[in-house]
């Protein structure tokens, strides 16, 4: 039996074109080089005022030294109270994701006419940042840390549903199939077949958002939502660089002991 002969005008085409390929390659540099020079100068970025400023920020570290503690026990409140918005709006945020990402994951929602409005649902929320929403509960329910707990939440609530739907998408089929072949009912295939499989990595993503969350709500209070980002801006504003110094220590020291505790604790459910 013969094997039929490969012409040359077929081997010509099955050649690679490396010069159409580098002509491509290069059309691509260009054109992202013209995007980044746009960028560049829409974002008015500008050297020489930065080598202008540069004295200005050195006089200002140098009047931060040393920082001023005398007001300690307002600056721990005020810590306090960003762990607290954080913690409390991640939960409320749990709670709204939980219902949500059962909808969002393809092999638990209900029908194709509800994953698509929730996954947008869950886009619109993740692209708000929580500022975005703190501004909005501020003009809403007026100045304090509620406003912040509601801006936490709803952010997280689309990060988080969108993080365990993807994890609900990847858990293994065979438990749900066998829950479902015994006649169990869609609630009780999600609670006793789905949940303990997924539990660990829903729990995992539950502290990392919070380690998260307590980073994000530090600058919360900018836009008078409570918390110890109040006390930066109020610093700021007054030129108390000394505070600001303390403020911005009792802040590395707030986010490195619970990034580190959060770390751990995913290390032990993992």
């Amino acid at each position: 039996m013969s094997v039929p002969q490969t012409s040359a005008l077929d081997s010509i085409a099955m050649r690679p074109r490396p010069l159409l390929a580098r002509l491509r390659f290069a059309a691509l540099l260009l054109a992202g080089a013209a995007l980044y020079a746009v960028s560049l100068n829409v974002a008015d970025v500008s050297p020489a005022r930065l080598l202008e400023g540069l004295p200005r920020l050195a006089g200002w570290a140098a009047k931060a030294w040393p920082p001023d503690f005398s007001e300690i026990s307002v600056l721990t409140y005020r810590a306090a109270e960003t762990m607290a918005m954080a913690t409390v709006g991640v939960s409320f945020g749990a709670v709204i994701a939980l219902p949500l990402c059962l909808l969002g994951a393809r092999n638990t929602a209900p029908s194709f006419w509800l994953y698509h409005p929730a996954r947008f649902l869950l886009d619109m929320l993740r692209g708000i940042d929580s500022f975005v929403f703190a501004l909005i509960f501020v003009a809403a329910v007026g100045l304090g840390p509620f406003a912040g707990v509601l801006g936490i939440a709803l952010h997280s609530a689309g990060s988080i549903a969108k993080l365990w739907a993807e994890a609900i998408e990847t858990a293994e089929p065979g438990p749900l199939e066998a829950a479902a072949m015994t006649g169990a009912s869609r609630l009780k295939v999600v609670l006793y077949a789905l949940l303990p499989d997924v539990l660990p990595a829903f729990t995992s993503i539950l502290l990392y958002m919070w380690e998260f969350n307590i980073r994000a709500s530090t600058v919360l209070g900018i836009v008078g939502a409570g918390g110890i980002g109040q006390e930066l801006k109020n610093s700021i504003d007054l030129l108390q660089f000394d505070r600001v110094l303390a403020i911005l220590l009792i802040i590395l020291a707030m986010v490195t002991t619970i990034d580190k505790l959060s770390a751990w604790l995913r290390r032990r459910l993992s």
